[in-house]
């Protein structure tokens, strides 16, 4: 092994991708689409929420219902003091509203039925506020035939206000606090991360070997570099691309959510829906009013992921993405020496690609139980301890130091083997042409 020429190799392999207008592009672009992601659902939900009131013209056989639904900003109900449901839909057009909800009168269980008249479909929100509404009522006129002294108070304060938080506590005897929404959202985030970065730059190795083989550039490198010193120099050289790229992602994305937050102000990112569901809570007290606010339950996120043991998580996220990297890289690397354009490769990538998709499917299951046996295992085997670990770590106490360790110790280990048995494909497969080879060749070329 020549670590200069290596060197040299790997240098050539970052230089000539970094220049490429495809990975400035991308490199810039996208931040700019996480960015879009994270705002866009609040932002929508803020522009849906200012959008006109919807207007329901209410027609009450009940006697019940219409005298006692409220208003909001979002819809308005009219309460018709004509009860010809057909003369008025006949005139719906000259009524400027957007629905005709008719109640039907109350039948022996206090009951009613509604159907809703419109000219267009109603949205899913508008018929669950509407239903809901008129649900709600009815409820609690049941409830008063009851003839309950002091109803009102009694249901006041039989209201619950219940709040559940989860208290990590440490070997020091610390709390921490937690909530799993963020664990999940982080464990989401690395596993995919590691499943797109490790396809898509080891398929970068892969094309890289396949052009050169197939350009004949190789039989000069050859001439000058070992096989084994080249194809290490391909997969660090690549690995640097993923890397500098993913560490300017970073920068870019955190500056630009930083510079939004600080134009707009995080109340942007808050529950625009929340203070409608204020307005329709029982009575409480000033600080518990105060607890309930979208301001107060943004803080209490903020607080929790900047109480998250980020440099634990960051070095375990980059320990196992060069890690799962050099593990597939070296199988990409093989393939890409064994064929001569990328049509040839189908076969041969199965193999790869099936790990690779049943670790994105341990890695979904791990989520809502970290500490399964089938997670565990999952994270030990090498093919797919680098996405399912990844799920694990960000869950506090989730994943003793023996076995983080054990995991990395056993990647390591099938590292060195994969390495070894992908150079000596690639030492016989990068000078083999003319002709489609099967796996039947590659393990001759194994034992060569």
């Amino acid at each position: 092994m020549n670590f200069n020429k290596i060197k040299l190799v790997a240098g050539r392999e970052f230089s000539i991708r970094v220049k490429k207008k495809s990975f400035i592009l991308t490199t810039i672009l996208t931040p700019l689409l996480f960015v879009a992601l994270s705002v866009a659902p609040a932002l929508f939900m803020r522009l849906d929420m200012d959008s006109k009131q919807d207007r329901i013209l209410v027609v009450d056989n009940s006697a019940v219902v219409a005298s006692n639904l409220k208003s909001n900003d979002q819809l308005e109900y009219v309460v018709s003091q004509n009860n010809d449901i057909e003369a008025l839909k006949a005139d719906f057009n000259n009524l400027n509203v957007d629905a005709i909800v008719a109640i039907s009168p109350l039948d022996s269980a206090n009951n009613v039925s509604v159907v809703a008249y419109s000219v267009k479909q109603l949205n899913a929100d508008l018929s669950s506020d509407i239903s809901g509404d008129i649900k709600n009522v009815i409820e609690q006129y049941k409830l008063k035939q009851y003839d309950i002294e002091n109803f009102e108070a009694i249901l006041a304060d039989i209201n619950a206000d219940m709040s559940f938080n989860n208290l990590i506590l440490g070997e020091d005897g610390q709390e921490k606090e937690s909530m799993v929404e963020i664990n999940m959202m982080i464990s989401l985030i690395m596993g995919m991360i590691i499943y797109m970065f490790v396809a898509m730059f080891g398929n970068m190795v892969m094309t890289s070997v396949i052009n050169e083989k197939s350009n004949k550039i190789v039989e000069v490198i050859v001439s000058s570099v070992k096989p084994f010193d080249l194809m290490m120099g391909k997969i660090i050289g690549v690995a640097a691309v993923a890397l500098t790229q993913f560490l300017i992602w970073i920068i870019l994305t955190l500056g630009i959510l930083m510079g939004i937050s600080a134009y707009a102000g995080m109340e942007m990112f808050a529950d625009p829906q929340m203070a409608q569901q204020m307005e329709m809570m029982a009575p409480m007290g000033a600080e518990q009013m105060e607890m309930m606010t979208s301001q107060g339950a943004m803080s209490e996120v903020l607080g929790v992921i900047t109480s998250v043991d980020w440099g634990y998580i960051i070095g375990c996220f980059l320990i196992y993405f060069i890690l799962g990297y050099l593990l597939y890289a070296s199988l990409f690397a093989a393939v890409g020496s064994a064929v001569e354009n990328e049509s040839d490769t189908n076969q041969l990538m199965i193999p790869i690609t099936i790990p690779l998709i049943i670790g994105l499917l341990l890695m979904m299951q791990t989520f809502n139980n970290p500490d399964s046996t089938v997670s565990f295992w999952a994270s030990m085997i090498p093919f797919t301890s680098p996405m399912v670990m990844l799920a694990r770590v960000p869950f506090e106490g989730g994943v003793p130091t023996w076995e983080l360790l054990l995991s990395i110790g056993i990647l390591l280990l099938t590292i060195i083997v994969v390495v070894y048995l992908a150079a000596k494909i690639y030492r016989v497969g990068i000078l083999m042409t003319g002709k489609k080879y099967s796996w039947k060749d590659i393990w001759t070329w194994i034992k060569y």
